[in-house]
Parts: C-alpha cells; sequence; structure tokens
C-alpha cells in the first residue's frame, strides 16, 4: 500500500513534535519533512513531493492561507489541511476559497485526525464534525442575508437536488443526508455527481460556494 506522504508547516516545534508522535506509527502515512513558515515549505517542495500539508493558519510573515493560494497556483497535486486553532467562519470559507481541502482544530482526536488525512488523500474535501454544525451555519445565515441572486442554472435542477445541495451546505454526510431523504448513500453519490456536471464544478466545496454566491441556501 503506497503510503501517503506528508510534510507539517507550523511555527511552534513542540505542535510538530506532537504531530509526528501521533502519525509515526501507522502503515498508511508517512511525515516526510517539517518546515516552520511557508518561506523554509517552499524552498523544501524543490526537493520533497508530499501528497498533503498539515498546516497552521497563523504563521510568521506568510499566512497558511496565502501559502495555500500559491501552492494551488504552483503545486496544485498538494492538498492542504488546515490544522488550527482558529476556527471562525471567516478563517473555515477563506481557508476552502483558497484552495483547502481540509479544515481541523488542533484539540481533534487522533482518530479523526487520521480519517481526515485518508478522506483528503482520496481527492474528498473534509470539515471537522465539531466546526461543521456551528461555524457552517453561521456563516450561511451572513451569506443569504446579502446574496439574492438567481442561481442561473436553477432551472436544470431537480428539487432532490436542491435539497441536497442545501443539506451539503448544512454540513451532513452523505449518510446523514440519505438518512435525511431517506434515500441511499448511493442515491446521494448520484445527485451530488449531477449537481456537478449540471453547475461544472469540481467538488463539494464548489457546490456550496456555489450556493453562498447565489442565494440557494435555506437555512
Amino acid at each position: 500500500m503506497k503510503k501517503i506522504k506528508i510534510i507539517l508547516v507550523d511555527d511552534h516545534k513542540i505542535v510538530r513534535e506532537g504531530l509526528k508522535i501521533l502519525l509515526m506509527n501507522l502503515n498508511e502515512i508517512e511525515i516526510i519533512g517539517e518546515v516552520a513558515n511557508g518561506s523554509e515549505l517552499f524552498d523544501v517542495l524543490k526537493k520533497l513531493k508530499p501528497d498533503i500539508l498539515l498546516m497552521d493558519i497563523s504563521l510568521p510573515k506568510m499566512s497558511g492561507i496565502l501559502i495555500t493560494e500559491k501552492l494551488s497556483r504552483e503545486y496544485p497535486d498538494i492538498k492542504v489541511i488546515m490544522l488550527t486553532a482558529n476556527d471562525t467562519d471567516e478563517m473555515v470559507f477563506d481557508s476552502f476559497k483558497a484552495g483547502a481541502m481540509g479544515y481541523l482544530p488542533k484539540d481533534i482526536e487522533h482518530e479523526e485526525l487520521v480519517d481526515a488525512i485518508i478522506t483528503v488523500s482520496e481527492g474528498n474535501e473534509y470539515l471537522a464534525q465539531s466546526i461543521s454544525s456551528g461555524v457552517l451555519k453561521n456563516y450561511f445565515k451572513r451569506a443569504r442575508a446579502g446574496s439574492h441572486k438567481q442561481l442561473k442554472s436553477e432551472k436544470e435542477l431537480t428539487k432532490r437536488e436542491i435539497e441536497v445541495i442545501e443539506l451539503f451546505c448544512e454540513g451532513l454526510s452523505y449518510k446523514e443526508i440519505a438518512d435525511r431523504l431517506n434515500i441511499s448513500v448511493r442515491t446521494i453519490e448520484s445527485h451530488k455527481k449531477s449537481i456537478l456536471e449540471k453547475l461544472e464544478l469540481n467538488s463539494i466545496v464548489d457546490i456550496v460556494k456555489y450556493a453562498i454566491k447565489h442565494g440557494i441556501i435555506s437555512i
């Protein structure tokens, strides 16, 4: 089994050491490097090719969000998981807007950290369960208050697809959405595929951002 190669990006050595202890003995994961800031990271990336960066937002000189934006342009194959003490509404969505694939609090349980890494490595987004129910809903309410544009492809979407979008925007998992709508997880996956094709999007995060922009969210 190919290991998931990770570089740790945090200006606190004790945090990096703690993460290494948590992850170093796992068969699925390999820590290939650690850096304290963006300058060190881009120097290291000239030699090392990680699959995932575990990165704090509050870094000296260049924030994790700015680093992620630059990575999206220069190293689009590298996936970023924010692992941070900052879980405000704006931080979460600025991170995803910049190109992050995951967002976790630093007090996350070991099992969820590993689950997030594996999920992101497979090309899926991950937002910590402790964040999704609160931060997302508050953000969506404010975004909806200032956005009432017509969804340009709304006529192409079925009523059920719009329901699925709204539930994605609440931060629910595939299983939770399936239970809520009394349909199978496979059907949810089919609806997601259809939504992405109709709106010409690539991911659930894209769906959420699109829903915010066009006022489709109803919470």
